[in-house]
């Protein structure tokens, strides 16, 4: 399975919230993620396009990869997480194992997202709502598509940013946009 995504800074994500309501967009969750990230000790994921990260959204915690993006227009890339035993205790284990294995922590990210939903042409949508501090605030759009589908959902997804008005695409992800950031001061 194939994550396209699309990414957008935004000034006001009340106005983005209201457009969802009209539409039928319903709210999933309202949550706050923690990511750490690793680098890999036999490649740097900067330079390949990759990211491995261990995600935790309250007790519950993920091990993520995610593959280089295929794609110019979005952050089309695959992505295989797999679901980690709840808790603090399972994350540290988590972080530890990696470590052990040679990968070593990059950066921890924290985010306030409010996920929404709604069907488009037979599709699932979903759309976060972004807060990230020391960046400021953005919209995810996101389907999940097989390879054969790809041209079509990419389409429905950049047609639907055209809707909402979204204009100020960001390609970086917010990893790569606050290591940017700490560079430049």
């Amino acid at each position: 399975m194939l994550e396209i995504e699309v990414k957008y800074r935004v000034e006001d994500l009340q106005r983005i919230e209201t457009r969802l309501a009209e539409v039928g967009a319903r709210l999933l969750a309202e949550r706050e993620e923690r990511d750490l990230y690793f680098n890999a000790p036999h490649r740097d994921f900067a330079r390949s396009d990759e990211a491995v990260r261990i995600r935790q959204v309250g007790e519950s915690n993920w091990l993520t990869y995610k593959g280089p993006r295929t794609d110019a227009q979005t952050k089309t890339r695959r992505e295989i997480e797999v679901p980690l035993a709840a808790g603090a205790v399972a994350f540290e284990a988590a972080r530890n194992w990696l470590e052990v294995l040679g990968f070593r922590p990059v950066r921890q990210l924290h985010k306030k997202r409010r996920v929404y939903e709604l069907e488009r042409n037979s599709r699932r949508v979903h759309v976060s709502l972004d807060h990230v501090p020391g960046l400021g605030e953005f919209v995810e759009l996101e389907i999940l598509a097989t390879e054969n589908d790809f041209p079509a959902a990419k389409a429905e997804l950049l047609q639907f940013a055209a809707e909402l008005q979204l204009t100020r695409q960001e390609r970086r992800s917010y990893l790569e946009l606050v290591l940017s950031s700490e560079r430049s001061e």
